[in-house]
Protein backbone atom coordinates (compact mmCIF):
# COMPACT_ATOMS: atom_id res chain seq x y z
CA UNK A 1 0.00 0.00 0.00
CA UNK A 2 1.82 3.71 -1.13
CA UNK A 3 1.59 6.01 1.46
CA UNK A 4 0.11 9.12 1.35
CA UNK A 5 1.41 12.29 -0.43
CA UNK A 6 1.79 15.07 2.53
CA UNK A 7 -0.04 17.81 2.64
CA UNK A 8 1.00 21.05 1.11
CA UNK A 9 1.24 24.11 3.22
CA UNK A 10 0.26 27.54 1.34
CA UNK A 11 2.34 30.40 1.59
CA UNK A 12 1.79 33.80 -0.79
CA UNK A 13 4.01 36.88 -1.64
CA UNK A 14 7.84 37.24 -1.74
CA UNK A 15 8.62 38.16 1.66
CA UNK A 16 9.98 35.59 4.16
CA UNK A 17 10.96 33.77 1.26
CA UNK A 18 14.28 32.35 2.83
CA UNK A 19 12.58 31.74 6.44
CA UNK A 20 10.02 29.57 5.15
CA UNK A 21 12.06 27.51 2.91
CA UNK A 22 14.24 26.32 5.91
CA UNK A 23 11.19 25.99 7.88
CA UNK A 24 10.51 23.39 5.20
CA UNK A 25 13.58 21.80 5.38
CA UNK A 26 14.06 21.46 9.04
CA UNK A 27 10.51 20.08 10.12
CA UNK A 28 10.48 18.02 6.55
CA UNK A 29 7.34 19.91 5.44
CA UNK A 30 6.34 19.94 1.12
CA UNK A 31 5.58 24.00 0.82
CA UNK A 32 3.65 25.59 -1.92
CA UNK A 33 4.10 29.55 -2.65
CA UNK A 34 2.46 31.44 -5.09
CA UNK A 35 1.48 35.54 -6.34
CA UNK A 36 5.43 35.77 -6.25
CA UNK A 37 5.40 39.37 -7.23
CA UNK A 38 2.63 38.88 -10.01
CA UNK A 39 1.86 42.56 -10.64
CA UNK A 40 5.92 43.30 -11.57
CA UNK A 41 5.44 44.91 -14.98
CA UNK A 42 9.20 44.05 -15.71
CA UNK A 43 10.22 41.88 -13.26
CA UNK A 44 7.39 38.97 -12.41
CA UNK A 45 8.19 35.97 -10.44
CA UNK A 46 11.68 34.97 -8.47
CA UNK A 47 14.28 37.26 -8.32
CA UNK A 48 18.08 36.66 -9.20
CA UNK A 49 18.85 36.26 -5.45
CA UNK A 50 16.04 34.08 -4.47
CA UNK A 51 16.41 31.82 -7.59
CA UNK A 52 20.33 31.50 -6.37
CA UNK A 53 19.13 30.45 -2.70
CA UNK A 54 17.22 27.84 -4.27
CA UNK A 55 20.25 26.14 -6.00
CA UNK A 56 22.57 26.85 -2.59
CA UNK A 57 19.61 24.80 -0.77
CA UNK A 58 19.28 22.12 -3.45
CA UNK A 59 22.89 21.57 -3.30
CA UNK A 60 23.43 20.92 0.58
CA UNK A 61 20.31 18.88 1.03
CA UNK A 62 19.90 15.24 -0.94
CA UNK A 63 16.99 14.45 -2.11
CA UNK A 64 15.00 18.04 -1.79
CA UNK A 65 13.06 19.02 -5.39
CA UNK A 66 11.74 22.46 -6.16
CA UNK A 67 9.33 22.63 -9.61
CA UNK A 68 9.18 26.68 -10.73
CA UNK A 69 6.03 27.93 -12.85
CA UNK A 70 7.00 29.30 -16.64
CA UNK A 71 6.40 32.74 -15.31
CA UNK A 72 7.98 32.37 -12.10
CA UNK A 73 5.46 33.43 -9.97
CA UNK A 74 4.19 30.02 -8.23
CA UNK A 75 6.40 27.44 -6.95
CA UNK A 76 6.38 24.26 -4.81
CA UNK A 77 9.50 22.58 -2.54
CA UNK A 78 9.71 19.24 -1.53
CA UNK A 79 12.54 19.35 1.13
CA UNK A 80 15.57 16.45 1.37
CA UNK A 81 17.78 15.76 4.10
CA UNK A 82 20.48 18.02 4.82
CA UNK A 83 24.13 16.64 4.25
CA UNK A 84 26.29 19.53 4.25
CA UNK A 85 29.59 19.38 2.06
CA UNK A 86 29.27 15.52 1.53
CA UNK A 87 31.99 14.61 -0.61
CA UNK A 88 29.65 12.47 -2.42
CA UNK A 89 26.74 14.63 -2.70
CA UNK A 90 29.04 17.16 -4.91
CA UNK A 91 31.61 19.17 -2.26
CA UNK A 92 35.38 19.38 -4.08
CA UNK A 93 38.02 19.72 -1.14
CA UNK A 94 35.28 19.31 1.71
CA UNK A 95 33.97 22.32 0.30
CA UNK A 96 30.78 23.23 -2.17
CA UNK A 97 31.63 26.41 -4.59
CA UNK A 98 28.29 28.79 -4.90
CA UNK A 99 28.68 31.02 -7.71
CA UNK A 100 26.36 34.11 -7.18
CA UNK A 101 25.29 36.11 -10.38
CA UNK A 102 26.16 39.56 -11.52
CA UNK A 103 22.21 40.95 -11.23
CA UNK A 104 22.23 39.72 -6.65
CA UNK A 105 21.47 42.67 -5.14
CA UNK A 106 21.48 41.54 -1.68
CA UNK A 107 24.14 40.65 0.83
CA UNK A 108 26.33 38.23 1.43
CA UNK A 109 24.55 37.80 4.76
CA UNK A 110 21.31 36.99 2.90
CA UNK A 111 22.35 33.39 2.39
CA UNK A 112 24.40 33.26 5.26
CA UNK A 113 21.67 33.84 7.41
CA UNK A 114 19.51 30.88 6.85
CA UNK A 115 22.31 28.30 5.80
CA UNK A 116 23.84 28.75 9.49
CA UNK A 117 20.12 27.90 10.60
CA UNK A 118 20.86 24.47 9.00
CA UNK A 119 24.28 24.11 9.41
CA UNK A 120 23.54 23.00 13.06
CA UNK A 121 21.51 19.87 12.06
CA UNK A 122 23.23 18.53 9.21
CA UNK A 123 24.74 15.51 8.50
CA UNK A 124 28.81 16.39 8.03
CA UNK A 125 30.26 19.80 7.75
CA UNK A 126 28.66 22.73 6.31
CA UNK A 127 31.75 23.90 3.95
CA UNK A 128 30.75 26.65 1.30
CA UNK A 129 32.54 29.09 -0.36
CA UNK A 130 30.49 32.31 -1.92
CA UNK A 131 31.97 33.32 -4.92
CA UNK A 132 31.13 35.17 -8.29
CA UNK A 133 30.32 38.49 -9.68
CA UNK A 134 27.13 38.74 -7.20
CA UNK A 135 28.87 38.63 -4.22
CA UNK A 136 28.78 41.71 -1.62
CA UNK A 137 30.41 41.40 2.00
CA UNK A 138 28.93 44.64 3.13
CA UNK A 139 26.00 45.94 4.28
CA UNK A 140 23.30 46.82 1.42
CA UNK A 141 20.60 49.40 0.95
CA UNK A 142 17.80 46.32 1.24
CA UNK A 143 18.83 45.56 5.32
CA UNK A 144 21.15 42.96 5.05
CA UNK A 145 24.22 42.59 7.39
CA UNK A 146 28.04 43.00 6.44
CA UNK A 147 30.06 40.06 7.28
CA UNK A 148 31.73 41.83 10.02
CA UNK A 149 28.71 41.95 12.12
CA UNK A 150 27.63 38.51 11.45
CA UNK A 151 30.37 37.22 12.52
CA UNK A 152 30.81 38.83 15.76
CA UNK A 153 27.28 39.52 16.78
CA UNK A 154 25.41 36.81 15.28
CA UNK A 155 27.55 33.91 15.43
CA UNK A 156 28.74 34.44 18.90
CA UNK A 157 24.99 33.67 20.10
CA UNK A 158 24.87 30.20 18.78
CA UNK A 159 27.25 29.58 21.63
CA UNK A 160 23.82 30.09 23.72
CA UNK A 161 22.32 26.54 22.84
CA UNK A 162 25.44 24.26 23.01
CA UNK A 163 26.90 25.06 19.14
CA UNK A 164 30.44 25.79 20.12
CA UNK A 165 31.10 28.92 17.82
CA UNK A 166 34.47 28.10 17.92
CA UNK A 167 34.45 25.84 15.64
CA UNK A 168 32.27 28.53 13.57
CA UNK A 169 35.06 30.00 10.94
CA UNK A 170 33.94 32.60 8.78
CA UNK A 171 36.86 33.62 6.31
CA UNK A 172 36.43 37.33 4.19
CA UNK A 173 39.24 36.29 0.97
CA UNK A 174 38.21 39.72 -0.74
CA UNK A 175 35.37 42.28 0.36
CA UNK A 176 33.48 43.84 -2.19
CA UNK A 177 30.50 46.76 -1.84
CA UNK A 178 27.21 46.95 -3.96
CA UNK A 179 28.44 47.35 -7.25
CA UNK A 180 26.36 49.77 -9.91
CA UNK A 181 22.79 50.48 -9.22
CA UNK A 182 23.34 47.69 -6.01
CA UNK A 183 23.94 45.03 -7.76
CA UNK A 184 27.06 42.65 -8.25
CA UNK A 185 30.36 43.13 -5.89
CA UNK A 186 32.71 40.30 -6.78
CA UNK A 187 34.15 39.17 -3.45
CA UNK A 188 34.96 35.89 -2.16
CA UNK A 189 33.22 34.29 1.38
CA UNK A 190 34.15 31.35 2.94
CA UNK A 191 31.70 29.60 5.36
CA UNK A 192 33.07 26.45 7.82
CA UNK A 193 30.45 25.33 9.68
CA UNK A 194 31.74 22.42 11.83
CA UNK A 195 29.36 22.78 15.18
CA UNK A 196 26.48 19.99 14.25
CA UNK A 197 24.47 18.73 17.41
CA UNK A 198 21.83 16.66 18.16
CA UNK A 199 19.56 19.49 19.26
CA UNK A 200 20.03 22.54 20.41
CA UNK A 201 19.98 23.17 24.31
CA UNK A 202 16.71 25.60 25.65
CA UNK A 203 17.28 29.03 26.30
CA UNK A 204 16.64 31.67 29.11
CA UNK A 205 17.58 34.92 28.04
CA UNK A 206 15.03 36.68 30.26
CA UNK A 207 17.41 38.46 33.06
CA UNK A 208 18.21 42.00 32.92
CA UNK A 209 20.29 43.32 29.99
CA UNK A 210 23.05 45.03 31.84
CA UNK A 211 25.19 47.93 30.88
CA UNK A 212 27.04 48.60 27.71
CA UNK A 213 31.13 47.56 28.43
CA UNK A 214 32.87 47.41 25.33
CA UNK A 215 32.21 48.67 21.57
CA UNK A 216 34.08 47.08 18.87
CA UNK A 217 33.54 47.60 15.06
CA UNK A 218 35.68 47.67 11.57
CA UNK A 219 35.63 50.29 9.23
CA UNK A 220 36.23 49.12 5.78
CA UNK A 221 36.77 50.60 2.60
CA UNK A 222 37.38 48.47 -1.15
CA UNK A 223 38.85 50.33 -4.02
CA UNK A 224 38.84 53.58 -2.60
CA UNK A 225 41.43 55.76 -0.86
CA UNK A 226 42.33 54.50 3.25
CA UNK A 227 41.96 57.89 4.39
CA UNK A 228 38.05 57.57 4.69
CA UNK A 229 38.58 54.55 7.61
CA UNK A 230 40.16 56.93 9.80
CA UNK A 231 37.69 59.59 8.71
CA UNK A 232 34.67 57.21 9.60
CA UNK A 233 36.35 55.99 13.14
CA UNK A 234 37.12 60.08 14.03
CA UNK A 235 33.42 60.98 13.58
CA UNK A 236 32.00 57.95 15.04
CA UNK A 237 34.02 58.07 18.03
CA UNK A 238 33.49 61.74 18.56
CA UNK A 239 29.39 60.31 19.47
CA UNK A 240 30.36 57.10 21.38
CA UNK A 241 33.30 58.11 23.33
CA UNK A 242 31.57 60.53 25.70
CA UNK A 243 29.66 57.09 26.77
CA UNK A 244 31.77 54.62 26.55
CA UNK A 245 35.46 54.59 27.64
CA UNK A 246 36.53 50.75 25.86
CA UNK A 247 36.39 51.29 22.53
CA UNK A 248 38.51 49.55 19.16
CA UNK A 249 37.47 50.24 15.74
CA UNK A 250 40.06 48.45 13.37
CA UNK A 251 40.50 49.86 9.70
CA UNK A 252 40.39 47.04 6.88
CA UNK A 253 41.65 48.40 3.23
CA UNK A 254 41.37 46.07 0.55
CA UNK A 255 41.57 46.90 -3.69
CA UNK A 256 38.22 46.55 -5.72
CA UNK A 257 38.48 43.22 -7.07
CA UNK A 258 38.55 42.73 -11.32
CA UNK A 259 35.68 41.32 -13.27
CA UNK A 260 35.53 40.90 -16.60
CA UNK A 261 34.09 43.76 -18.41
CA UNK A 262 31.13 42.67 -20.54
CA UNK A 263 30.85 46.05 -22.54
CA UNK A 264 34.70 45.05 -24.06
CA UNK A 265 34.91 42.59 -26.16
CA UNK A 266 39.03 42.75 -25.94
CA UNK A 267 38.70 40.91 -22.78
CA UNK A 268 39.51 43.99 -20.56
CA UNK A 269 38.67 44.11 -16.74
CA UNK A 270 37.51 46.60 -14.86
CA UNK A 271 36.87 47.18 -10.83
CA UNK A 272 34.07 46.10 -9.12
CA UNK A 273 32.48 46.63 -5.63
CA UNK A 274 33.72 50.11 -5.01
CA UNK A 275 32.67 52.03 -1.71
CA UNK A 276 32.92 51.90 2.19
CA UNK A 277 31.28 51.42 5.43
CA UNK A 278 31.76 51.04 8.99
CA UNK A 279 29.96 48.13 11.33
CA UNK A 280 29.99 48.29 15.25
CA UNK A 281 29.06 45.76 18.16
CA UNK A 282 28.41 46.60 21.35
CA UNK A 283 28.94 44.05 24.06
CA UNK A 284 27.35 44.31 27.37
CA UNK A 285 28.20 43.55 31.39
CA UNK A 286 26.05 40.75 30.78
CA UNK A 287 26.94 37.01 29.20
CA UNK A 288 26.03 36.76 25.22
CA UNK A 289 24.13 40.10 25.10
CA UNK A 290 25.41 41.94 21.75
CA UNK A 291 23.53 45.35 19.45
CA UNK A 292 25.25 45.90 16.12
CA UNK A 293 25.01 48.70 13.41
CA UNK A 294 25.99 49.09 9.40
CA UNK A 295 25.97 51.52 7.72
CA UNK A 296 27.27 51.52 4.02
CA UNK A 297 27.79 54.50 1.29
CA UNK A 298 25.27 54.25 -1.28
CA UNK A 299 26.35 52.52 -4.70
CA UNK A 300 25.71 56.47 -6.45
CA UNK A 301 27.57 58.36 -4.33
CA UNK A 302 27.00 61.13 -2.27
CA UNK A 303 27.69 60.87 1.58
CA UNK A 304 30.96 61.50 2.68
CA UNK A 305 32.68 59.59 5.12
CA UNK A 306 32.18 61.87 8.59
CA UNK A 307 28.14 61.11 7.74
CA UNK A 308 28.56 57.42 7.58
CA UNK A 309 30.17 57.15 11.02
CA UNK A 310 27.94 59.49 12.86
CA UNK A 311 24.98 57.38 11.24
CA UNK A 312 26.09 54.16 12.68
CA UNK A 313 27.20 55.57 16.13
CA UNK A 314 23.40 56.65 16.21
CA UNK A 315 22.36 53.46 14.48
CA UNK A 316 23.97 51.56 17.89
CA UNK A 317 22.61 53.90 20.30
CA UNK A 318 19.27 53.55 18.64
CA UNK A 319 19.21 49.71 18.63
CA UNK A 320 20.67 49.88 22.38
CA UNK A 321 17.67 51.76 23.39
CA UNK A 322 15.50 49.35 21.60
CA UNK A 323 15.63 47.42 24.60
CA UNK A 324 16.39 43.81 25.04
CA UNK A 325 18.74 40.97 25.28
CA UNK A 326 18.66 40.41 21.75
CA UNK A 327 18.91 43.05 18.57
CA UNK A 328 16.65 43.19 15.70
CA UNK A 329 18.81 41.70 13.65
CA UNK A 330 19.43 38.55 15.54
CA UNK A 331 16.28 37.84 16.94
CA UNK A 332 14.60 35.60 14.34
CA UNK A 333 17.81 33.55 14.15
CA UNK A 334 17.56 32.91 18.24
CA UNK A 335 13.65 32.54 17.81
CA UNK A 336 14.00 29.96 15.25
CA UNK A 337 16.46 28.13 17.21
CA UNK A 338 14.47 28.07 19.84
CA UNK A 339 11.19 26.85 18.15
CA UNK A 340 13.72 23.87 16.94
CA UNK A 341 15.02 23.00 20.15
CA UNK A 342 14.44 20.34 22.93
CA UNK A 343 10.78 20.19 23.94
CA UNK A 344 11.09 22.18 26.95
CA UNK A 345 10.36 26.52 27.48
CA UNK A 346 12.75 28.40 27.04
CA UNK A 347 12.50 32.37 27.40
CA UNK A 348 13.72 35.12 25.68
CA UNK A 349 14.16 38.79 26.83
CA UNK A 350 13.30 41.17 23.88
CA UNK A 351 12.44 45.25 22.93
CA UNK A 352 8.41 46.43 22.61
CA UNK A 353 9.71 47.61 19.13
CA UNK A 354 11.74 44.77 18.30
CA UNK A 355 8.67 42.11 18.76
CA UNK A 356 5.86 44.35 16.76
CA UNK A 357 8.27 44.40 14.19
CA UNK A 358 6.52 42.91 10.82
CA UNK A 359 9.54 39.76 10.41
CA UNK A 360 8.90 38.46 13.87
CA UNK A 361 5.24 38.82 13.76
CA UNK A 362 5.72 36.57 10.16
CA UNK A 363 7.95 34.42 11.75
CA UNK A 364 5.54 33.75 14.65
CA UNK A 365 2.96 32.94 12.06
CA UNK A 366 5.14 30.74 9.75
CA UNK A 367 5.83 28.54 13.10
CA UNK A 368 2.60 28.45 13.73
CA UNK A 369 1.88 27.16 10.28
CA UNK A 370 4.62 24.47 10.43
CA UNK A 371 3.29 22.98 13.44
CA UNK A 372 5.12 24.45 16.42
CA UNK A 373 3.53 26.13 19.43
CA UNK A 374 2.13 29.53 20.11
CA UNK A 375 4.40 31.94 21.62
CA UNK A 376 3.48 33.11 25.30
CA UNK A 377 4.07 37.25 25.79
CA UNK A 378 4.46 38.88 29.05
CA UNK A 379 5.69 42.09 30.34
CA UNK A 380 9.06 41.91 31.61
CA UNK A 381 9.83 42.70 35.90
CA UNK A 382 11.14 46.32 36.14
CA UNK A 383 13.94 46.63 37.63
CA UNK A 384 15.76 50.00 39.30
CA UNK A 385 18.37 49.86 36.59
CA UNK A 386 16.08 48.95 33.78
CA UNK A 387 13.40 50.73 31.61
CA UNK A 388 10.07 49.38 30.97
CA UNK A 389 8.60 48.21 27.98
CA UNK A 390 10.69 45.29 27.40
CA UNK A 391 8.67 41.42 26.67
CA UNK A 392 9.32 37.74 27.79
CA UNK A 393 8.43 35.18 24.97
CA UNK A 394 8.44 32.07 26.08
CA UNK A 395 8.88 29.29 23.23
CA UNK A 396 8.33 25.91 23.43
CA UNK A 397 10.65 23.56 21.38
CA UNK A 398 9.31 21.47 18.77
CA UNK A 399 12.42 18.44 19.25
CA UNK A 400 13.07 18.21 15.51
CA UNK A 401 16.86 17.91 15.89
CA UNK A 402 19.15 16.38 13.62
CA UNK A 403 17.62 13.90 11.32
CA UNK A 404 21.43 12.62 10.18
CA UNK A 405 22.09 12.47 13.85
CA UNK A 406 18.99 10.56 15.75
CA UNK A 407 21.24 7.49 15.49
CA UNK A 408 24.11 8.02 16.59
Amino acid sequence: MSTPKPEFLKFTGHKSFTQRLVLATLTGRPIHISKIRPNSPTNPGLAPHEISFLRLLEAVTNGSSMQISYTGTTMTYHPGLITGAAPDIGAIDDVLEHNLPATCTRGVTYFLLPLCLLAPFSKSHMNVRFSGPGVITSATETGDLSVDSFRTAILPLYNLFGIPAARIELRVLQRSCPGPHGSGGAGVVELRFASQVRLPKTLHLNRSPGRIKRIRGVAYATGVSASNNARMIHSAREILNPLVSDIHIAAQYDQAPLVPDAAEKSGSKKRMGIGYGLSLVAESSAVGILYSADVVVPPKGGIVPEDIGKRCAYQLLECISSGGCVAGAAAGTVLTLMAMGSEDVGRLRLGRSVVGTEEIIELARDLRKFGASSWGLRDAEVDDDDDAGDIIVSVKGTGVGNVGRKIA
